[in-house]
């Protein structure tokens, strides 16, 4: 915004207020009425000259030129340039021109036309006040200059930042989008519950509350997963989630503490069911909302393509092509100095499998690139999925990773109840509490074979808007 920051808050406060007595004192209510008024977006994009317009905004940029006066209006659609000229006015109306602020929000009516240097402008036969601003927003060219401040007055940054703005517009496109998707292929919306009395489906410690009136502990939901496969157990056949999960762990660029996830399940589906889901969706979500089939990501403005099909390849694979084809032949000691010599830090109670999965986490799922899908993983770090039929120690799923992330697991999800309760009892160690007997007891009347899925979606939507830290792509991200 244009005027100097030369007086303190207060002052600024304490002059905007009296401008606000002014404006009252010329007939003008402070905080108005509900105005009728077209879109500025829709003003600019079906611009003639000499239309009669209607329309609101908050006022960004004031230049007053004594009898006269240009102004800049945001709605939040878009901005516009507004004419204000005294002799087109009332005398109060042209007067309380000069007591308005930076901020306020009016209502002009007028007709359109072009300046001399070509820019579409209403000329203004009538304004309005609608809402006064007594607090000075921040200075444009600087705009919110603490980082920190911006996330917690997300407001003004939104005021200021419309690049900021812009990614929430998307990130609500591609919601849309994702729903647009899987509604047209037969699946069903549902919601489920996030206060549950045992938190499943993921490995995650919880948040923990009390119930009051029923006298119970619960806790927020890490995962819907075992409440959506009940859902397949009691006869729907395609079910989707996009909601919030809560898991009380660490905050960094790409975690926060409330996420939201897109998680389904297809009954009569696999992996492979699910892997077809995800090259259809993503395609269809670029398109839609990007107008195109590629990403710029990254400050080097790395190329991603989301044209399927993408790279699939074995999780040893991987392994192997980077640490030699000896590598699961190795003992613990001989896989503990190879990874050290690579530079990854092993903690001396690391097994093999742990050792491995360390130089996958640090090295191989980085330099993963362009989509690609990772199959066979090792069971234990799945207990929810079938093994694969020619390998008990493995996993039939995927995990889908693009840019060095992981946005996406994949399964053919385990069915077999005495199965499903050797994983999870294996999974939760000495606290056998944490296997959810109600689940074991819905897959024993019988669960048809599966696939799901779980989508990140803050992930989904920093990649695509090439946003590096998840608190710019979440609204109001919880801060320290």
């Amino acid at each position: 915004m244009s005027e100097e920051n030369t007086i303190s808050t207060n002052e600024y406060r304490e002059q905007r207020i009296a401008n606000l007595n002014q404006l009252a004192e010329l007939g003008f209510k402070p905080y108005g009425e509900a105005f009728e008024r077209t879109r500025l977006a829709d003003v600019k994009r079906n611009f003639e000259v000499d239309q009669e317009i209607s329309a609101a905004g908050r006022l960004m940029t004031i230049r007053r030129m004594g009898k006269a006066s240009f102004a800049t209006l945001d709605d939040g659609t878009d901005t516009f340039q507004i004419f204000i000229k005294k002799d087109l006015l009332s005398e109060e109306q042209f007067a309380g021109v000069k007591a308005l602020d930076l901020g306020d929000f009016v209502g002009v009516k007028g007709r359109t036309f072009l300046t001399k240097t070509a820019e579409p402008t209403i000329q203004v036969h009538n304004w309005t006040l609608l809402s006064k601003a007594v607090q000075q927003p921040p200075e444009k060219f600087h705009g919110l200059q603490d980082i920190e401040e911006r996330y917690r007055k997300r407001y003004l940054d939104l005021m200021m930042n419309k690049e900021s703005r812009d990614r929430f517009y998307k990130r609500s496109a591609i919601i849309a989008e994702i729903r647009a998707f899987l509604n047209q292929r037969g699946f069903m919306e549902v919601e489920t519950p996030i206060m549950q009395g045992q938190a499943g489906g993921a490995a995650a410690k919880p948040f923990a509350t009390y119930h009051n009136a029923l006298g119970k502990n619960l806790v927020l939901r890490i995962a819907p997963e075992l409440y959506l496969k009940r859902l397949i157990v009691g006869g729907f056949d395609k079910v989707y989630e996009i909601g919030k999960n809560f898991r009380n762990e660490g905050i960094d660029r790409t975690h926060n503490p409330e996420f939201t996830v897109l998680e389904l399940y297809e009954a009569y589906g696999d992996r492979n069911s699910m892997k077809a889901i995800i090259e259809g969706l993503l395609p269809h979500v670029c398109e839609k909302v990007l107008g195109q089939i590629t990403v710029e990501y990254g400050e080097a403005k790395e190329t991603l393509d989301f044209t399927p099909p993408y790279r699939e390849v074995p999780y040893h694979t991987l392994v192997t092509d980077l640490m030699g084809a000896e590598w699961f032949d190795l003992s613990v000691e001989e896989a503990r100095a190879q990874a050290l010599l690579k530079g990854v830090a092993i903690e001396p109670a690391m097994d093999h499998l742990l050792i491995t999965h360390e130089i996958y986490d640090k090295l191989i799922e980085k330099s993963l690139r362009q989509p690609t899908f990772v199959t066979r993983i090792p069971r234990q770090f799945v207990p929810l999925a079938k093994v694969c039929v020619d390998d008990p120690e493995l996993v039939d799923v995927f995990e889908f990773v693009v840019a060095g992330k992981e946005l996406c697991p994949g399964y053919t999800e385990q069915n077999d109840p005495v199965a499903q309760r050797a994983a999870l009892a294996d999974q939760a160690g000495a606290d056998t509490e944490k296997v959810d007997e109600d689940f074991i007891l819905a897959l024993e009347h019988g669960m048809p074979p599966t696939g799901g899925l779980g989508l990140g979606i803050d992930r989904l939507v920093m990649m695509l808007t090439n946003t590096e830290a998840i608190r710019d792509v979440i609204l109001f991200p919880q801060m320290r």
